[in-house]
């Protein structure tokens, strides 16, 4: 009766301890790739200095105004820049000490003229079974083994396909869909390409033409997404010139979508799938817009369902995730999307397009995630909110200002994972416990 007694106390405890729901974060925006998370069990209302910080790494190397981590089974995983090179890092969720950390593969350039615009990862790394997946800013996509770091494989997105970056570097983060890695070179030869995951192999290379049918694209700065309509499975890839869907199977053009697409090319939003609508947007006044999907004996077809010039996204990385039947992120959202009504934190109807609120929220450009009915709202300014995802209107549960930051701005998103929120920035990742422990 005593051990009993006491396994029945260790797993009350554990369980008193734990976040219901608890859930890992494998990925850029998430388990589904929609900025949510099925995590449930925390707090719903903020001290007012905001929630306790776990712990802080300060110097985890450069890049990371844009790098999100991936939390998977007690580590922490995270991209930084070290001199000329990228590293991935892992580290113990519990405390943030460093496991192993591995070169990964070169910087790539900045524009000429652009100065010292953190260089190093815009993208996160992808975890999928006993490996990670990441494709540095020069074109590298590696895999590597968790257990220790080790290199699996790895290809040269420039060099293996002739791959066109933008301006900027690449920046996507790998999907992985079954036993295929999907990324977008761009390019003549290689605008979309799946690589098998075991041994990186292709398994096809999609050529897909440029705007108007003209040229060919670059790679852009957004992510691909897995879709599904009509019994045809398809990846809709962000490039330079809006959006293309190509078949899953072998990589076959299928549709296009090239208005939510700016004229220099920075589309750097990834896309949202729900119900057979398609989302995108970009910023500098290009707006944002959706796309319906039908299927009819293996063609797919897109049809606009609307577009909205004040869904200009007012930072690309901000973009928007999906919550239900609505979206939620920032955009400048006066008239013709040219900041009449200032950037704004804005809810919008997916299936209409109608802005449904708006508020000014932390002020500026902002990335957010969802986890247990609330938005996490993180600043380009280190300003962050807890605010209800809620259609009914803007309400507010807390805010804080991330401790000791410079005036540089960041955009990676926020990650929710296993009770704790993780905010990185620049050379700095903050995790603070947010679970809900009288739940």
């Amino acid at each position: 009766m005593p051990r009993l007694r006491f396994i029945v106390f260790s797993l009350v405890a554990i369980l008193c301890c734990t976040p219901a729901w608890a859930a890992d974060w494998p990925q850029f925006l998430g388990p589904n790739r929609n900025g949510t998370t099925p995590e449930a069990g925390l707090l719903k209302d903020w001290p007012k200095a905001g929630p306790k910080l776990k712990w802080k790494i300060t110097n985890l190397g450069d890049g990371s105004a844009f790098s999100a981590p991936a939390i998977v089974k007690g580590r922490v995983y995270v991209m930084a820049a070290v001199d000329k090179d990228e590293h991935v890092f892992a580290l113990d969720e519990k405390d943030g000490s460093k496991i192993w950390s591995t070169k990964i593969g070169t910087v790539g350039p900045n524009p000429a003229g652009a100065g010292n615009f953190h260089p190093g990862p815009r993208g996160t790394p992808t975890i999928d079974g006993d490996n990670l997946y990441a494709l540095c800013s020069g074109g590298e996509l590696v895999c590597v083994s968790l257990a220790n770091g080790g290199k699996v494989w790895s290809k040269n997105l420039k060099k293996d396909f002739g791959g066109k970056p933008g301006s900027w570097a690449y920046a996507e983060s790998p999907l992985v869909d079954g036993d295929l890695v999907i990324v977008s070179p761009g390019g003549t030869s290689a605008a979309v390409v799946a690589l098998k995951k075991k041994d990186g192999s292709v398994a096809w290379k999609s050529t897909v033409a440029g705007k108007g049918g003209k040229g060919s694209p670059n790679a852009a700065y957004g992510s691909a997404i897995a879709v599904e309509i009509g019994g045809v499975k398809q990846y809709v890839s962000v490039l330079n010139t809006g959006l293309v869907s190509v078949a899953a199977n072998d990589g076959k053009f299928l549709w296009r979508f090239d208005k939510p697409s700016n004229k220099q090319g920075i589309n750097i939003a990834t896309p949202l799938f729900h119900d057979g609508v398609v989302f995108n947007t970009s910023g500098y006044n290009s707006g944002g817009g959706a796309v319906k999907l039908s299927a009819n004996q293996g063609k797919v077809t897109a049809t606009e369902s609307w577009f909205e010039t004040d869904l200009t996204s007012a930072h690309s990385y901000g973009g928007f995730i999906r919550v239900g039947e609505h979206l939620y992120g920032t955009a400048a959202a006066g008239k013709g999307g040219k900041g009449g009504g200032g950037v704004q934190l804005v809810c919008v109807e997916l299936k209409s397009g109608q802005i449904v609120w708006k508020n000014a929220g932390v002020g500026n450009q902002s990335s957010l995630c969802c986890a247990d009915g609330m938005l996490y709202v993180r600043g380009q300014n280190g300003k962050v909110a807890l605010v209800e995802a809620s259609p009914k209107g803007y309400k507010e549960h807390g805010r804080f200002d991330q401790p000791n930051r410079g005036k540089e701005p960041a955009w990676p998103y926020p990650v929710v994972a296993n009770g704790c929120l993780y905010l990185r920035d620049m050379t700095v990742l903050l995790c603070y416990d947010i679970g809900d422990t009288k739940k």
